[in-house]
């Protein structure tokens, strides 16, 4: 069995390599060609067999350099075989379209995209006035519309403008009616308006604690335990007239009260009976 990788050839004895003439063919004075692997630029429907070719599909193709050039930018064509009858398909490259162009063995697919609008050729056979007058026209088209978005603009920003010197016109009358009521108060001194305003708190502070919630005053109680408002109460007065001693009210007791317990046993029909002790 022969090796998968061969490194060393076989030369017979007989071998003379000055026998090997050197020869140097003739060059090729056609077109340059190589051969390439590409992907179809487009679907395509071959005209021989009907076979359709859709984009992408890979190709073993054959890669011509044509004469033609666009702007010093080569124009290549390439060479396929239809996949089903073998056919000759040949497309070449179109960079003033950035596309490519179908020659022959296959008709192109229609694609929406590609379809021209009739107005994009009228500028292919027009002169040269023509031309200044077309430009001319759309230069002042494009004028008319820029104008329109710079008064739309202005419109926009006076508007803006408005809308700021009316907020700052309300925030002003505010602040001058805010001064008004104030300015008596600013033109005191600071910490006697400051000492007079607690006075006033602690007035009605006082006010409130000794008031009921019916709005009666609240009347000290006096040492002898009744009202002392400058008079002495009739209960204390004697029928005579005479005033009469009260008694002082005991001091409180804080001693702690023990409460009985309840005999729930009754309450249940429980009967205890009685210990022999």
């Amino acid at each position: 069995m022969s090796e998968r990788k061969v490194l060393t050839k076989y030369y017979p004895p007989d071998f003379d390599p000055s026998a090997i003439a050197r020869t140097r063919g003739p060059k090729s004075t056609g077109p340059k060609v190589q051969t390439v692997r590409l992907m179809a630029p487009f679907s395509m429907k071959c005209t021989s067999c009907g076979e359709y070719i859709y984009k992408g599909r890979k190709f073993n193709a054959r890669k011509e350099t044509t004469d033609e050039k666009y702007f010093s930018i080569a124009i290549y064509r390439f060479y396929i075989r239809c996949t089903r009858c073998s056919g000759e398909i040949t497309f070449k490259t179109d960079p003033k379209n950035m596309d490519y162009q179908c020659e022959g063995g296959a008709k192109r697919n229609f694609e929406v995209w590609r379809q021209k609008d009739p107005d994009d050729n009228a500028g292919d056979n027009e002169t040269e006035e023509e031309r200044l007058e077309r430009l001319e026209r759309e230069e002042e088209e494009r004028g008319a519309m820029a104008n329109l978005e710079t008064k739309v603009l202005d419109a926009k920003r006076e508007m803006e403008i408005a809308d700021a010197l009316d907020e700052i016109r309300t925030r002003n009358a505010r602040i001058e009616r805010a001064s008004g009521k104030e300015s008596a108060v600013i033109e005191k001194n600071p910490i006697e308006w400051a000492r007079e305003m607690a006075e006033k708190q602690d007035a009605e502070m006082a006010r409130m604690a000794f008031t009921t919630e019916e709005g009666d005053r609240v009347r000290r109680i006096g040492e002898n335990g009744y009202a002392d408002d400058g008079l002495t109460s009739e209960s204390a007065r004697g029928v005579d007239g005479t005033e009469k001693e009260v008694g002082a009210m005991p001091p409180p007791t804080f001693k702690r009260v023990v409460k009985k317990k309840k005999d729930f046993a009754a309450a249940l029909g429980i009967k205890k009976k009685p210990s022999l002790v």
